[in-house]
């Protein structure tokens, strides 16, 4: 079983924050398109030509700025040469995308689950950000999806916007329970380098909240979600029962995925493949059958340690069995101190053979993983 991401690297204009590969130009959108549905009848056999696939996830930039003939070349050219049994297919969106013609275009194609890109409620906070819609967009939005019949849905917001107290993100958290979307992905705001945020940081213009501030906002989150019946099934997705988004849930468990588009990544379970992060010059390979790509080879203690740095993220925790039957490794025995330390300081905990994080664990999750890996 496997899944495919597919890249799509336009947007209408650049978020302040954003370090994501995207273009505002759009003008290559069609050649885009030929050459991602090339990339894919290329890479066909790249998951093996009996694997099963089981998602699909339109990400970006913004995939709900492609029109209904374009994002049907790309999941038809899916549908010749990969052997499919989905489950879901995802695209990424904005909530000014989300016309009811465009709602209905997406239903048609077969889209199942909308992640959708609110970040916050407060117009103010999306005006700084430089999004490009408001935030009764957002709210109408999720209601006319809803009205067309899409029933998985997932928002985006972002956390640790500087502020004297919390109340803009109280405010921002109880809008989103209010609307129910079943399933809510959080992100803290970090100041990239080259991107507007990071400029202005380095010129002293923006200054960014501290860490205790982002940590009180993650445990508000937390607490906020879990009372309105959330699960936090990995350290920044929140669903209700049967909610989880099932794509990315593949990725913390390690199964592997075909990614195609300029930037995109792959996994095959021993190798990891990136694409150049130029769309120009990826479109000119293709043209000519070639696509520009690197890739690593993975030894057995960087499977390993990436299997630790994303099971530990989530609610199944990491499989001490699995470590040991796959990798040769007794976990508790061979990292006993650290093991026993984050025990006693109730950030980790033992059940069924599975390593789990905490509540409090979860804010120390990278941390965690680090002092595990082998």
């Amino acid at each position: 079983m496997a899944g495919i991401y597919i890249h799509i690297p336009f947007c209408k204009q650049a978020c302040h924050y954003c370090d994501f590969h995207f273009s505002t130009n759009t003008k290559l959108k069609e050649e885009m398109v030929q050459m991602i549905c090339k990339e894919l009848t290329l890479r066909k056999d790249y998951l093996g030509s009996q694997t099963l696939i089981k998602t699909i996830y339109f990400g970006g930039g913004t995939p709900s700025l492609l029109n209904e003939a374009e994002l049907s070349a790309i999941l038809q050219t899916i549908n010749i040469h990969y052997k499919l049994d989905l489950e879901e297919i995802t695209i990424e969106t904005n909530p000014d995308d989300l016309s009811q013609n465009k709602l209905h275009e997406l239903k048609s194609l077969g889209f199942d689950r909308l992640s959708i890109g609110i970040q916050s409620f407060s117009d103010e906070v999306l005006k700084f950000y430089n999004r490009s819609h408001s935030a009764e967009e957002s709210k109408k939005c999720i209601q006319r999806a809803r009205n067309t019949g899409f029933e998985k849905m997932s928002i985006d917001l972002m956390y640790g916007f500087p502020q004297a107290n919390h109340e803009l993100w109280k405010s921002d958290l109880t809008q989103a329970i209010g609307l129910d979307p079943g399933h809510i992905s959080s992100y803290c705001l970090t100041v990239e380098p080259g991107t507007a945020l990071g400029n202005w940081s380095q010129k002293g213009k923006f200054i960014p909240a501290s860490e205790d501030f982002g940590a009180e906002q993650f445990e508000l989150m937390q607490d906020y979600l879990e009372k309105a019946g959330y699960v936090q099934y990995e350290i920044s997705n929140f669903g209700k029962p049967g909610a989880f988004a099932i794509h990315n849930t593949n990725y913390w468990k390690g199964m592997p995925y075909l990614g195609i588009g300029p930037s995109a990544h792959s996994f095959d379970g021993k190798t990891r493949q990136h694409n150049i992060s130029n769309n120009v010059q990826y479109i000119k390979a293709l043209q000519k059958d070639h696509l520009l790509s690197e890739k690593d080879e993975l030894s057995q203690s960087d499977i390993l340690n990436e299997y630790l740095l994303t099971s530990l993220r989530t609610i199944w925790g990491t499989d001490l069995q699995k470590v040991k039957r796959q990798f040769g490794i007794d976990l508790l025995a061979s990292k006993s101190t650290d093991i026993q330390f984050f025990l006693e300081d109730g950030l980790v905990k033992i059940e069924k053979e599975n390593l789990l994080l905490t509540k409090q664990g979860k804010l120390l999750a990278d941390y965690i993983a680090g002092k595990l890996f082998v």
